[in-house]
Order: C-alpha cells, then structure tokens, then sequence
C-alpha cells in the first residue's frame, strides 16, 4: 500500500528528530525544532555533530523536496510529530488544538471576513497549528498574522512551522497579558488558555480582574483581545462551555454588553472531550463600533459529530442561512 504523503513527511520529521535528540541529549521537540530549521535552510545548523549524524540527516532530507507538498500536508506531518513530542511531557498548556476544530474556525473567519487583506492576531499561538490551520484554508487573500507566545519551545515550533508552510508571521515571545505593541487587528482566533493568572499586580489593570483572588486568565484574554481589535472586528474564541456560568461571569457579561455583540455560539461535539466538564465552544464576538451591529438573533448551534457528513452539512446550511437574515 502506498504511503500518504503526509506519513512520508511525518517520517522524515520523526527520524531525523530522533537522530538529533539521541545525539544532542535534547529533548524530542527541541530535536524537531533544530530538524525544521535544517530543511528550512536546507543545511545542517548543528556543529556539535558527528560526521557519521551529518552524513545520515544529508541523505534523509536531499531524499525530500519540499516543495511537492502542499502546505496542509505539511502542517498535518508536523502537528503529528510535535503530538509525538508532548506525550513525553504532559503539561496542561501544551494542549493543541484539534484539527476538525481548526478547520471549522477557518471556515467561519472566511464567512465573516469579507476582507482581502487583513491583519489576524492569536493571542495564545502556542505550537501555531490553529492560525497555520486558518491561514491555509483563506484562499487568494492578503493576512499579516501575529502570535503571541509565553512558552519558548512552542513559540519555536510555531515560527519553523510558519517558515515551512511559507506564511509571514510576526511572533512575539512574552506574556500575552503584558502590554502588547501591535497595531490594531481586523480578527482575532484563539483557544484561550483556561485558569487563574498568577500575576495580580498585573491583573489589576484590566476591568475584567476578580474583587479578591486570582483572576480568570481566559477573562484577561478576552479583554486584552478585545483592546487589540478594531471596531467592528471579529474575534473567535475556544472556550469552555461554563464560561457565562462561573462566580465570575457576570462581570464577564457586563464587560462584552458594553463592548462586544455576541455573534454566534456553537457548542463542539461532547464526543471530542474526554468528560463533559472539559467540553468546549465556539464564541464569535464583533467589537462594537461605527459599523458593526448586533445580529437580529444570536446563532446558537450545538454541532453534530464532525466526521457526521450529513449533519455537519445542515448545520451548514442552517449557518448560511443565518448569515442570509443577519449579515446581508
């Protein structure tokens, strides 16, 4: 049986990562880091190799151009390969974004956004795979993306990720709750990191910081996206489904009533958590201003199971026709 070209890049990606962490003591994702950057520069970065190592990874990457593949199959081998790596460390950030998930941002950000050029921030890009996931599906259109990172390893992989599918993006490594030096963005796409923000000094200067405690970090993001977006921009979250149900939701609501029109919330299938208490939704906010409108009613959808081809496609539909009575 023939091989996929997605299992011939993901091979390629595996062996040589695994070749490199053996002979760098490293761990496997900083090996796949240091093997995304030798194909990108096509040449050996490390010095600190054997010849017999340097011979081997030669051979292994003259044996694959990348450039006939296409830029999917290249964001799919690597997202499997960098899920190889992070089993080897669980850490509860190290979460990537499920690849049905992605795919159904990317076709609501191309349904919003009439634009054919704008700039698009992920605010929590971690390994990148969802804004690589969208940028890939915006067909014939101009995107400045930026991403913002706190985790060094994640941010490196996001930056060879981007370099390997060929899109310009700008990454900042830092917190993305300090103060961000941006221009305004058109869209925002992110699933937002779920818990407390450790950092209250910091925390107090945004209107959604909890009266005593920690904050809500997912909170934070959402305002500090909100702060970054034009008016009249759109802004797609992940986000758990007890978001509007927490001790700290009204505070929550008060702050999207006066500066956000809820567009559309539709609930992922339960069948993608492992329990439901870790179920998950889309939310799509419009920043309010001169132009921007509260839809006539808000979408609510609860989706099907996504590899449900029928369902999904009335689902579809029932989302064109939404768009038809609220945002013609």
């Amino acid at each position: 049986m023939a091989i996929s070209p997605v299992e011939q890049l993901f091979t390629l990606f595996n062996e040589t990562s695994v070749a490199l962490q053996e002979e760098l003591s490293c761990t496997y994702l900083e090996a796949l880091a240091k093997t995304g950057e030798n194909l990108f520069h096509n040449s050996i970065l490390q010095e600190e190799l054997s010849e017999l190592t340097v011979k081997r990874l030669k051979k292994q990457y003259e044996g694959m151009n990348l450039e006939k593949f296409t830029k999917e199959q290249i964001r799919k081998a690597y997202q499997l390969a960098i899920l190889k790596g992070m089993k080897e460390i669980v850490q509860p950030n190290h979460q990537m974004t499920p690849d049905s998930v992605g795919m159904l941002v990317s076709y609501l950000v191309e349904k919003f956004i009439k634009l054919q050029s704008f700039r698009l921030l992920d605010p929590a890009v971690g390994t990148g795979n969802l804004l690589m996931t969208v940028l890939n599906h915006q067909v014939d259109k101009k995107i400045e993306s930026i991403g913002v990172e706190i985790d060094d390893i994640l941010i490196k992989l996001a930056y060879i990720s981007s370099n390997l599918q060929e899109h310009p993006v700008e990454f900042f490594n830092q917190d993305s709750l300090e103060p961000l030096f941006i221009e305004l963005v058109d869209a925002v796409i992110s699933d937002l990191p779920v818990g407390y923000y450790p950092n209250d000094v910091r925390a107090a200067e945004y209107q959604l910081k909890a009266n005593e405690g920690h904050s809500y970090s997912h909170h934070l993001f959402i305002e500090q996206s909100v702060r970054h977006t034009k008016p009249g921009g759109y802004l797609f979250f992940i986000i758990p489904n007890g978001l509007f149900e927490s001790e700290q939701a009204p505070m929550l609501q008060e702050y999207l009533k006066e500066n956000a029109d809820i567009q559309a919330i539709l609930q992922l299938p339960l069948s993608m958590f492992k329990n439901k208490n870790a179920a998950k939704s889309i939310v799509i906010l419009q920043k309010k201003g001169k132009n921007s409108s509260a839809p006539k009613q808000v979408l609510l959808a609860q989706l099907p199971s996504l590899s449900n081809a029928a369902e999904v496609n009335n689902i579809l539909r029932k989302i064109d026709k939404w768009f038809d009575e609220n945002k013609r």
